[in-house]
């Protein structure tokens, strides 16, 4: 990545909650620090953002009950939209991420994962498919149907995988590239009740690594790139023995060099650091440390890996650690207000 690249961030937020949209941050090289270019309010609620390869467009979910997906020509100071926002044909977008010529996306409260095409200059068109997921868990007030939170592209770009807490399970997909048809390929059950949420995969490609928001766990998993399964091989906590409020895991995030998990946990306002063996395949709980604010919602690693920023939702700030490189263990820098933050991305 580019030094201009790395020079420039985005944070996303819910307009509904007093949130300014998409926020356009310059990031200061030395420290990290953030200071606010431009923001656009064009969508409601656009609580996660992706950005296309070269850094020219930047994408959003409009998580409401009518969801939509939009499109930002991010030249500039402020994002402008190109075209109006895309119906996703889904409820409650929480997540989407680019794959095969197609940005796909998480519908939470309808159960389903979207693809729309790219258009040459980068907006979006309608629809080409929507695949619905089906089942459920033993929670009662979470997980009576299903609820599609993240959906990204393995490492080959082979494969399309998504994250549904409501049936406790990871599914992996085909994307076809011309017509963009998504089509189910595997489906991993994990611990009943345990509500997975967000997916990392090791920098190796062969591990992959699930945070569940109903207990809080990480499932390290087998990943088979080749075959397009995962395969849970332990589940390790997130918080220490004796924590006693709702922890509510949101992100995890993977150390480029591969020694680190961290994961945001949102009841106990905290960052968990967890330790790697050099496989990838076993992963320790070292610490957890303050998140800097109330409700981490999203982690964002710089493209360095020096850095970890956390978007604290309910306290309405982003706040960046420097990374010990020996520990991993996170050392607050700064903060910067930024009302209703649900996530924050580099591009």
């Amino acid at each position: 990545m580019s030094r201009d690249r790395a020079a420039r961030a985005f944070i996303g937020s819910f307009t509904t909650a007093g949130g300014h949209g998409v926020t356009a941050v310059a990031v200061d090289g030395e420290t990290g620090a953030l200071t606010v270019r431009g923001s656009s309010a064009a969508v409601a609620n656009p609580s996660y953002l992706a950005a296309s390869e070269d850094g020219a467009v930047l994408y959003a979910v409009g998580e409401s009950a009518d969801g939509t997906a939009a499109a930002f020509d991010i030249g500039g100071d402020e994002p402008r939209l190109l075209g109006e926002p895309v119906p996703v044909g889904g409820a409650g977008p929480t997540h989407l991420a680019l794959a095969a010529g197609h940005l796909v996306t998480a519908n939470y409260n309808s159960g389903s994962v979207t693809a729309l095409p790219l258009r040459p200059d980068g907006g979006l068109g309608p629809a080409t498919s929507v695949l619905a997921h089906h089942g459920s868990g033993p929670h009662l007030e979470r997980q009576r149907e299903p609820h599609a939170h993240q959906v990204l592209a393995d490492p080959g770009g082979r494969w399309v995988v998504s994250v549904d807490l409501g049936t406790d399970s990871v599914r992996v997909c085909e994307l076809a590239p011309d017509t963009g048809e998504l089509s189910p390929h595997t489906e991993t059950a994990l611990r009943p009740g345990s509500g997975p949420r967000h997916l990392a995969f090791h920098p190796g490609g062969r591990y992959a690594y699930v945070l569940n928001e109903l207990a809080p766990t990480l499932t390290v998993c087998r990943w088979d790139a080749e075959g397009g399964r995962l395969e849970p091989l332990d589940e390790v906590p997130v918080v220490e023995d004796g924590v006693n409020v709702d922890t509510f895991p949101s992100e995890v995030v993977v150390a480029p060099d591969g020694r680190f998990v961290w994961a945001a946990n949102r009841g106990h306002d905290s960052i968990a650091v967890l330790a790697l063996d050099a496989s990838g395949e076993k992963a320790r709980l070292v610490t957890t440390v303050d998140c800097g604010g109330h409700w981490p919602r999203d982690l964002t690693l710089d493209p360095a890996g020096r850095r970890l920023y956390a978007s604290n939702e309910r306290s309405g700030d982003v706040t960046w650690f420097d990374i010990d490189p020996a520990t991993g263990i996170p050392a607050r820098a700064g903060s910067l207000e930024a009302p209703a933050a649900s996530c924050l991305v580099f591009a």
